[in-house]
């Protein structure tokens, strides 16, 4: 039996204890390439699992990150490293043989058969990128024939076709948006884009920026979109469940209230979603469920203000009620119980490069108002309400139509789910097989059972 073609992608984003954007990207691409057959590695660059012994590298890569080495130390590994110049160094596979209990990382396990792991790579990799403004190369034995990174990153596997995926172009299209130092991200997109086997998006709206901006030749750029997946464990679950969930975790009514959920940063534009929240006068409090960023204290200002409270005196009780409930953190499964008992999802972004949380809300069934501008008019079509997203009276006006109009969230309710099937993990693999085969990595036949999630 031959052997199955090998493609790895880096776990980048999938070491963070808390899932973004981009790790559920990774964790897709991840199952899709198990999906189509291939031989799955995963790179990861954690800072443990650096022991010669196997089981200490078992270990060490599920341990938390615990005390940092002496700066001495770090200082004297980074200057090795440095003094290798673009040649870097090997990884090291880690063994998981079941010894370590990981039940408790199902949700962010990627789909794999080889897990291999460079001790601090990823950091070492923007210090190589300073000095030396190349990419640090990388090595594994027997590489594999395909490495697919899943963000901008200053690295090359050595014997792999190296490809890119660039989600979007914020930090160019909307500068005030990010904190990335934008002269260094130009010079490594810049970088990629001359050197990379080929440039991977998730949008039409990102590709027109990538070819614009980068002067990228529009056939060495394939957008894939991504793939949109509930796992049925979740999304399955009867709904009086989930009514009942929602009240005894949050205190909420399902279908009474409105709800945000993505980072707290100002291209989420959750300040101007505050503002036509309060202003739109409808019932119910809006739930938003985000990491707090940078400038989310502007973006949330309007929460501290006096006007939005409203204060009760019963008896010798005084309550405070607020129109906005703030979660710093919502478990996966508790998030999509939130998605599903929501009136409406709020997700007015001012750029996305693809807009999964409006897709994950659609497949769900719940109503959305979105934004019309990047890509995400392509990726809802005509299942979404979108509007102006700097224009807080439209915004406000969708929330009280929205709210107004039981026949309208009917009707997105209904369309939701069959605009998301067009972003099905199905339709994301074959777009990804033809990627993969144009590169000269054929995948074997699809039609076997799908890894497990």
């Amino acid at each position: 039996m031959a052997a199955r073609p090998r493609v790895f992608l880096d776990g980048y984003n999938l070491a963070l204890t808390q899932g973004t954007g981009v790790a559920t990207y990774a964790r897709n691409l991840s199952f899709a390439m198990g999906q189509l057959g291939f031989e799955t590695g995963v790179l990861y660059g954690t800072p443990t699992a650096t022991s010669t012994d196997p089981l200490l590298r078992e270990i060490g890569f599920f341990d938390e990150p615990g005390k940092q080495p002496p700066f001495l130390l770090t200082a004297l590994r980074r200057g090795r490293r440095l003094l290798r110049g673009p040649f870097g160094e090997g990884a090291r596979p880690v063994p998981i043989t079941g010894q370590v209990i990981t039940t408790g990382y199902r949700d962010r396990l990627p789909h794999f058969d080889e897990i291999w792991n460079n001790a601090g790579l990823f950091q070492q990799a923007h210090v190589h990128f300073r000095a030396f403004r190349s990419r640090l190369r990388v090595s594994i034995p027997q590489p594999p024939e395909l490495m697919h990174w899943t963000y901008p990153l200053p690295l090359e596997l050595r014997g792999a076709r190296n490809i890119y995926t660039l989600h979007d172009l914020v930090p160019l299209r909307l500068p005030y948006t990010t904190l990335d130092v934008k002269r260094s991200y130009l010079r490594l997109s810049r970088l990629l884009a001359q050197q990379a086997d080929h440039i991977v998006t998730v949008s039409e709206a990102s590709k027109r920026d990538i070819v614009s901006l980068l002067g990228v030749p529009e056939e060495r750029v394939t957008n894939t979109y991504q793939a949109v997946d509930i796992p049925k464990r979740l999304s399955g679950i009867p709904y009086q469940d989930v009514v009942g969930e929602i009240a005894g975790s949050f205190g909420l009514t399902a279908g009474q209230y409105w709800l945000f959920f993505g980072a707290i940063e100002p291209k989420k534009n959750v300040g101007r979603l505050i503002q036509a929240f309060l202003a739109s006068g409808v019932e119910g409090p809006l739930v938003i469920v985000g990491k707090q960023a940078w400038k989310s204290e502007d973006e949330l200002r309007l929460m501290f203000d006096d006007h939005i409270r409203t204060i009760f005196f019963d008896g010798q009780t005084l309550k405070t009620r607020r129109k906005i409930i703030l979660l710093d953190y919502a478990p996966f499964r508790l998030l999509v119980n939130l998605i599903r008992g929501a009136r409406a999802v709020l997700f007015p972004s001012l750029y996305e490069g693809f807009g999964l949380p409006v897709l994950e809300s659609m497949l769900l069934g719940t109503p959305v108002i979105t934004s019309n501008t990047s890509s995400l008019p392509e990726v809802v079509g005509e299942a979404a309400v979108t509007v102006d997203p700097y224009d807080i009276s439209s915004l406000v006006a969708a929330i009280r139509a929205m709210d107004g109009d039981a026949e309208l969230r009917a009707r997105l309710a209904e369309a939701g789910p069959r605009q998301a099937e067009l972003f099905s993990p199905e339709r994301y693999a074959a777009r990804l097989q033809k990627l993969y085969a144009g590169l000269g990595v054929d995948s074997p036949e699809m039609g076997g059972a799908a890894p497990s999630r």
